[in-house]
């Protein structure tokens, strides 16, 4: 990358669970207007706007923009799963970068309904055929909700590899709701043990217990990035910066490895992570905070290695040595990840975003990772794709 990417300012709506929601449009205009506040900027100096959803009709993103302003720039809907938040950001970063715009909003949103994603299209080839005839192939269990089934299949097939245990999984979401309870915007607040997790319901025996899952989400989250240029020039913060991203999509390595983990996205972790690496120059052991994808207990664990941050297989030994929470080696997610904070799809990725550009400028409060300077960002989307994302605090 050329040049600095500035993260001027964020915005994000405390997340609640469906039928606690306002309405999609005002979730989103909610974190704009709260972004355009942090940066110190009226929405006219907005150039083009990226507006990320699953959920939703055409053009919803207009709906939801046109709440803040209504000046003709571009604004273009993205969805990509539940990496659609990220990939908002990234194609904002790309236009500063290629010096089509010096002012760029990102914004995502979900309006969810109560219980499993399902399909809302049924009358036409799903993007999830294959996956579905894979994963049915490695595990079977069609009765069972199509993500537990892809996520608990791929942790189950690394206790099958590595020997990791059920309690392992239930240290993770425990750890995420140590976070959480000091994050003001999660969902979930209460701190529980790992015992109140193995003792949840029952969702996949030997494989998952329901507190292992995220749950369905609604908010609004937003960034506004600018060229480096236009920071200096209007007199805004620029002491944090996007100074490396790449999305990866599916291979071949997905569907002819016979690897659970790889049907959900652990290659594109792989490879994404490791261009991020090689672009900036800094590696797992330089990083100090994460946010990585925790849809399920049993994905954080398995990004753990993806990422590089322990070896593979030793993402046992990583949890056990505490070297995934404060005082150890990386913190990941303390916000909460998706686990605790919640997972409203199309505004996951910039609420990871928002979490991260408030660690490196010391602004986190009680969940402060102290003397943070190197922040990676890790949003996973089936289907697929995943954008893995550098912030580094440049002041």
């Amino acid at each position: 990358m050329d040049g600095k990417v500035i993260v001027a300012g964020v915005g994000m709506t405390r997340f609640v669970k469906p039928g606690d929601n306002d309405s999609y449009p005002k979730m989103g205009a909610k974190a704009v207007r709260q972004a355009l506040d942090n940066a110190g900027l009226s929405f006219d100096r907005v150039q083009q706007a990226y507006a990320g959803y699953v959920y939703g009709d055409s053009t919803c993103g207009q709906c939801a923009v046109y709440d803040v302003g209504m000046t003709g720039i571009p604004v273009i809907n993205v969805n990509n799963n539940c990496s659609t938040g990220s990939t908002a950001l990234y194609l904002a970063r790309q236009a500063i970068e290629g010096g089509a715009a010096d002012c760029v909003l990102a914004v995502g949103f979900e309006q969810m309904r109560p219980g499993a994603l399902t399909s809302v299209y049924d009358d036409r080839p799903s993007p999830f055929d294959i996956f579905d005839e894979k994963c049915e192939a490695l595990v079977g269990n069609g009765d069972i909700p199509l993500a537990l089934r892809y996520f608990g299949g791929a942790g189950l097939h690394h206790m099958e590899k590595h020997g990791t245990v059920l309690e392992d999984f239930a240290k993770v979401r425990a750890k995420a709701s140590r976070h959480a309870k000091n994050n003001p915007l999660a969902l979930f607040r209460k701190e529980i043990s790992p015992d109140d997790v193995l003792q949840s319901p029952v969702m996949w025996p030997g494989v998952m217990t329901r507190l292992m899952a995220c749950p369905p989400t609604c908010g609004g989250a937003a960034a506004i990035l600018v060229s480096e240029d236009f920071a200096r020039r209007n007199g805004l913060r620029s002491d944090v910066a996007i100074t490396g991203q790449a999305m990866t999509t599916d291979t071949p390595s997905t569907f002819d490895t016979d690897d659970m983990m790889r049907l959900v996205g652990y290659d594109m972790t792989v490879s994404a992570g490791a261009q991020v690496y090689e672009q900036t120059g800094i590696g797992p052991d330089d990083l100090d905070v994460v946010e990585l994808h925790d849809c399920f207990a049993h994905n954080e664990l398995i990004t753990y290695e993806g990422l590089g941050l322990c070896p593979e297989g030793g993402a046992q030994k990583f949890i056990d040595d505490g070297d995934n929470t404060f005082g150890g080696k990386v913190v990941t997610n303390p916000s909460g990840g998706l686990l605790s904070k919640g997972h409203p799809l199309g505004a996951t990725g910039l609420a990871q975003c928002f979490e991260l550009t408030n660690q490196l400028r010391g602004s986190a409060r009680d969940r402060q990772v102290e003397g943070a300077r190197n922040a990676l960002q890790h949003n996973l989307g089936l289907g697929g794709a995943c954008v893995v994302t550098m912030y580094q605090r440049t002041a």
